[in-house]
């Protein structure tokens, strides 16, 4: 796996995990628990969807010459879908209801899994592929947490 495509494919892990701390803290009754393990998870989704928005797919475009249309822009409808489920798991969780969460976050885990698999199947090995040697310089423009 080259570059582009490990980093990004390990960031996907990396929130599958912190969203399986929230399911357990959920199930558990824990709601300050569960509050604080969803907005680290939150963050985390918010931060890879800005990086790819505002440096990964600019980049992909300008190499492509697909602006506006192709892969990119259906993974930036994706991210709008998601964001908008993320939203309504924040309203269930302040609104204290666990089980609202978890119900929007079957529905976000499904768009998650076919949305990953597109951008580790498609969008980051034509990353690899169009972007040789720019990998590092946009690498280092990851949002800190």
């Amino acid at each position: 796996m080259d570059a582009a495509n490990f980093f990004m494919t390990q960031d996907h892990r990396a929130c599958d995990l912190l969203w399986a701390e929230v399911e357990t803290a959920a199930d558990q009754g824990d709601l300050a628990l569960t509050r604080n393990l969803f907005g680290r998870f939150e963050r985390a989704m918010q931060r890879h969807f800005e990086f790819e928005e505002a440096t990964l797919f600019p980049a992909i475009e300008n190499a492509t010459g697909m602006h506006g249309m192709g892969p990119t822009a259906v993974m930036r409808h994706e991210h709008a879908q998601m964001r908008r489920v993320l939203d309504a798991m924040s309203q269930a969780l302040a609104a204290g209801d666990p089980q609202g969460l978890l119900d929007q976050g079957d529905t976000l885990l499904m768009l998650i899994q076919q949305h990953n698999l597109k951008e580790e199947h498609i969008l980051y090995p034509m990353a690899d592929a169009r972007l040789p040697g720019q990998w590092p310089g946009l690498k280092a423009t990851w949002p800190a947490e």
